[in-house]
């Protein structure tokens, strides 16, 4: 897990490749020495440790829910039992539909983003979920499309600003 100790060890070396990253994350290590003007092994060593350190969140490519023939998408806020909630997400992680749940602070414990093929079967879906012993209740909100989506880059460039 990346920690705040991690965080604020990354230097402006760190940040530019992480930026190159960013603008080609297909990039080879070679085409990103060249880049940078570093030698292949700094870039390689460098790679290694912020891998290690948990910069990287995940190599896995995005894949459209859509391409897939789910493409209505939502938010469902679950409220569940505190004591329950360990066991609960073990029986989230088996309703496939789930593409990604958050742990919240404040009156909603779960947000939950789900991938369906019709609104059928996100109804279905929110009962599976709803029908899990400890699940209080759920709140579902339909996405109607994505008008910022997950970045970095501005964040980035705000660390490299403030170095």
């Amino acid at each position: 897990m990346l920690s705040f100790r991690t965080m604020s060890a990354l230097d402006h070396v760190d940040l530019e490749l992480l930026a190159a990253l960013a603008d080609d994350p297909r990039a080879t290590v070679v085409a990103l020495a060249e880049r940078l003007g570093l030698s292949r092994n700094t870039v390689q060593a460098r790679m290694a440790r912020l891998d290690r350190s948990g910069v990287f969140l995940s190599y896995e490519r995005a894949i459209s829910s859509s391409a897939l023939g789910f493409p209505i998408e939502a938010f469902i806020s679950v409220i569940v039992r505190q004591a329950e909630l360990p066991r609960i997400t073990e029986e989230l992680l088996r309703v496939p539909e789930i593409v990604q749940a958050h742990g919240l602070s404040g009156q909603v414990d779960l947000l939950v983003r789900v991938a369906c093929r019709d609104t059928q079967h996100l109804f279905d879906t929110d009962a599976r979920i709803l029908a899990i012993e400890g699940v209080e209740r759920t709140e579902t909100s339909l996405v109607m499309g994505e008008v910022i989506p997950y970045r970095v880059v501005p964040l980035m460039e705000l660390a490299r600003r403030e170095q």
